[in-house]
């Protein structure tokens, strides 16, 4: 199905002029993850029994103001975490959610979080985040379920002005949310009190871990106050993760809808490229066919990603790129393009693994090997989302 010639029928020989070997992943030496074996791994016969969903979003003990803001934004079914998790929350249960991105937790812990502040508009809580763009995701999800309620929020992420972050702090608003750089900025002074909230949540405390955040998440944990509802979300729960635990929650209840690593509705298969130099001619036969209707291209590096985006777009692709190098104002405005359909090509670090809720993305494409196994099925869990058929190409030499 994805057998090419690497003709280039996009001015082909171009990356003579840029880069010979058509490699896009920079200058230094980076382990690599072959997911070779995992692909060719017999599939797991195991009957999985799935959790029976007892309750309708109309059943909840919440606002019918947010019942109907909830169906409006098209929710029917809860999942089987915001089936589990919704009303633990509400009776005010610290919680641990060993859950995938994908799983709808987002709602699992906004929708009863919203409804206590409604019921007591002095609540206030933080919402800590690994990336830039799952805060944002979460704080538009706020927006959305909160329509007329006259809730306000405060988004801290790095990139964007921290003087404007400090006049939507000043204002009092119920929801924090944030990246742990820019929290920990802002803790310092008296824009933000972290001693204030008497609810708090840490999402993707997994990839916080990964990424170097495990002494701000302490100094976060010693700064809030001791009575307080704690909601701690993680794919997994190891090591490093659980010393962070065993001081944030108390009493907790344990809801575990982790789905199995590799979901049965993507297909996965190896590109091989013979000839390193062909690399991106490949990868153009491949965007030229029609079924890969709506694309995202994970490359290794910023310098990387950004260099095949301008490549591509040169020759007629609707690209955009995704990295840490770039504004916020400019990859939130890339993946608005994205999910608008817009551009239909999104070339991304791994920035864009982890948390994002995009639509309809026919196809992933590993450009470049990702870094661990982990890594590996975050990418491709982009894809086959929503029950939908998904496909994962993964180029080796």
């Amino acid at each position: 199905m994805y057998r090419t010639n690497g003709s280039g029928n996009r001015n082909g020989g171009y990356n003579r002029n840029n880069n010979r070997r058509g490699n896009f992943s920079g200058g230094r030496r980076i382990k690599t993850y072959d997911p070779t074996p995992l692909i060719n791994a017999p599939r797991s016969t195991d009957v999985i029994v799935e959790h029976e969903i007892v309750n309708g979003f109309s059943d909840f003990d919440i606002s019918d103001q947010l019942k109907r803001n909830i169906l409006a934004c098209g929710y029917k079914t809860p999942t089987p975490i915001q089936d589990q998790a919704i009303p633990e929350i509400l009776k005010g249960r610290d919680l641990i959610g060993v859950a995938n991105t994908g799983t709808g937790k987002t709602a699992a812990f906004l929708i009863p979080l919203i409804d206590n502040v409604l019921m007591d508009r002095r609540h206030r809580v933080l919402i800590v985040a690994p990336t830039r763009e799952l805060a944002f995701q979460i704080r538009d999800e706020l927006n959305k379920f909160t329509r007329g309620m006259h809730i306000f929020s405060a988004l801290l992420i790095g990139g964007a002005n921290i003087n404007k972050q400090r006049g939507e702090l000043s204002r009092n608003p119920n929801f924090v949310i944030g990246t742990p750089g820019r929290i920990k900025d802002l803790s310092g002074g008296r824009s933000l009190r972290l001693n204030s909230f008497d609810s708090i949540v840490l999402d993707e405390a997994d990839h916080m871990v990964d990424i170097g955040f495990i002494s701000d998440i302490k100094y976060f944990i010693s700064q809030l106050p001791q009575d307080r509802l704690s909601l701690f979300f993680s794919a997994t729960i190891d090591g490093k993760v659980k010393e962070i635990l065993s001081q944030f929650v108390k009493d907790p209840v344990t809801i575990s809808v982790k789905k199995t690593e590799l979901l049965d509705n993507i297909e996965q298969k190896i590109i091989k490229v013979m000839d390193a130099s062909r690399k991106i001619n490949i990868l153009q036969d491949l965007l030229d066919r029609k079924e890969l209707s709506k694309v995202l291209v994970f490359g290794r590096t910023k310098r990387g990603v950004q260099k095949l985006s301008d490549m591509l777009s040169r020759n007629g692709f609707k690209t955009g790129a995704i990295h840490g190098d770039k504004r916020q104002s400019q990859r939130v405005r890339v993946l608005e393009n994205f999910k608008r359909n817009n551009i239909n090509i999104l070339i991304a670090t791994d920035v864009a693994s982890r948390g994002l809720d995009i639509p309809n993305v026919s196809h992933v494409i590993n450009y470049d090997l990702p870094e661990s196994r982990e890594n590996y099925t975050h990418r491709i869990g982009r894809t086959g989302r929503a029950g939908k058929r998904g496909y994962a190409l993964t180029f080796m030499g």
